[in-house]
């Protein structure tokens, strides 16, 4: 994860990619009411989601604690 704190814009663009699709995602599938693939997609967009998280927070991790 050493790419994501040394190339700032890429960072950024990641986390707009995964935000964008995971909105997308979670309107698709919401607007699927009663059908499995709507639920698959929620949480799909929910998994994307939380990939923005990660690399966000990547810059803020504590190196020490590394396992």
């Amino acid at each position: 994860m050493e790419f994501f704190k040394e190339n700032p814009g890429i960072r950024i663009i990641a986390i707009l990619v995964s935000f964008i699709i995971a909105i997308f995602l979670v309107i698709t599938g919401w607007k699927m009411t009663g059908e499995m693939a709507g639920l698959i997609k929620m949480l799909a967009g929910v998994v994307f989601l939380l990939a923005a998280l990660k690399i966000y927070n990547i810059n803020f991790e504590d190196p020490k604690k590394k396992k």
